[in-house]
């Protein structure tokens, strides 16, 4: 009989609790620094978080009143298709002829839960292991971890603020390889705030079509832009593309709904029964009640939503003022979404209550012990030596909270 000194070790001891897929998985930075900010406030601390990118608006009332309604509906107690409630299709079919002018069918759209939800399963339903996808630089964090989870290969393609954080053509050809499959396109966008000129939009999808790579464009931001610019979406200005693209969407940002969970993705019909199918799988039905709020939203006016942006304007103005008053910022004007992306750089390796910050990353901890301020630093986005910072929050705090970063960044020496 072996004692525990001779026992053979077991076949499986050697492998990895968590699997290398799931392992090499990076938090999400933005809802990192979010939490960290909440447990500081809740520990006493006065904390101002400028890191998470959600509106600080309750969901308008009509809204959450159709979901109250719909609790009491037994229709909402059972299973649904996967591919989404079919009224609440139709009428995504219908706010997007609305909104953006471009026509599809409600057999064309896959209603998931979020907007995350949709950009992993697009990628899923596109890629397979090694193909690749130009994305853009800065990006949303969640983007590339998508990208991995499909098996895919990430390429970034950067831009920085010279070119006002807008990636051009001749980028793109020069990062495209027989393996090149996707292009992920985002505008407005997060985390810059920029947002692609009718023009460059028609540029890049008359080049995604010439060399035959499919486009997945976020669209999530699309009525939060500013001084008369337009959210262009690429299959309206590029038609020729439509079928070989999928438009990314929801409902959080455009109604204070980053909550409740529902966004869609809308695409060519195999694409799309495809994607239904992978959701199947995965958590059967979106949230009836959820499903039937969202409902209510796309179906009804946009008067809350023109309110809310009047009120991101005047706060990503103020924003604006007060970055660019810190000597060593360089903050461009965004065009869109709630958030501004400064350059820091010419903060790094200078002195701060006695300290050398090297990076963008150390200087958001800086700011967030010395100042009591989070942001997120650029190299969750894939460019380091920036921080993101989000408007959504209220004037008061907003004003406060770049007060106290300017004031320490200003003993910078």
């Amino acid at each position: 009989m072996a004692t525990s000194e001779t026992a053979p070790v077991s076949s499986t001891s050697a492998r990895p609790r968590v699997s290398r897929r799931i392992g090499g998985i990076a938090e999400s930075a933005t809802l990192a620094v979010d939490a960290k900010a909440k447990a500081l406030k809740a520990a006493g601390r006065p904390v101002i978080g400028f890191g998470a990118g959600e509106p600080d608006f309750p969901t308008p009332a009509p809204i959450v009143a159709a979901a109250q309604q719909a609790c009491a509906d037994p229709r909402n107690h059972r299973y649904t298709p996967a591919a989404g409630l079919p009224e609440l299709r139709e009428a995504i079919a219908a706010k997007t002829a609305r909104d953006s002018g471009y026509q599809v069918g409600a057999g064309q759209v896959l209603v998931t839960n979020g907007g995350k939800q949709a950009v992993y399963q697009a990628f899923a339903t596109l890629l397979d292991p090694g193909d690749e996808v130009l994305l853009p630089a800065a990006y949303w964090t969640t983007y590339p971890e998508a990208i991995a989870l499909a098996g895919g290969v990430a390429v970034p393609v950067t831009a920085d603020e010279s070119a006002n954080y807008l990636v051009s053509v001749e980028q793109l050809e020069a990062a495209r390889t027989p393996r090149t499959k996707v292009l992920l396109f985002c505008s407005p966008s997060n985390p810059t705030g920029a947002v692609y000129p009718r023009e460059q939009v028609e540029r890049i999808g008359r080049w995604a079509l010439e060399h035959g790579i499919w486009v997945i464009t976020d669209e999530i931001y699309e009525h939060l832009v500013y001084d008369g610019v337009r959210a262009e979406s690429m299959p309206v200005v590029v038609p020729e593309l439509a079928d070989t693209c999928v438009v990314l969407n929801g409902v959080a940002k455009t109604y204070a709904m980053t909550g409740w969970r529902v966004g869609w993705m809308i695409g060519p019909n195999d694409v799309i029964k495809a994607a239904t199918n992978l959701q199947s799988h995965l958590c059967s039905n979106v949230s009836n009640v959820a499903q039937r709020a969202a409902l209510a939203a796309v179906s009804g006016p946009l008067d809350a939503v023109l309110e809310m942006r009047a009120a991101f304007d005047r706060r990503r103005r103020t924003m604006v003022e007060l970055l660019s008053a810190i000597p060593g910022v360089d903050c461009p004007v965004p065009q869109g979404a709630f958030y501004a992306y400064p350059s820091v750089k010419n903060l790094l390796g200078k002195q701060i209550r006695g300290e050398r910050p090297r990076t963008s990353v150390e200087l958001a901890a800086l700011l967030l012990e010395h100042a009591e301020v989070a942001v997120v630093p650029g190299e969750a986005f894939g460019t380091p030596g920036y921080l993101r910072l989000s408007y959504a929050l209220g004037d008061e705090d907003l004003v406060t909270g770049l007060t106290r970063m300017g004031d320490l960044l200003r003993e910078a020496s």
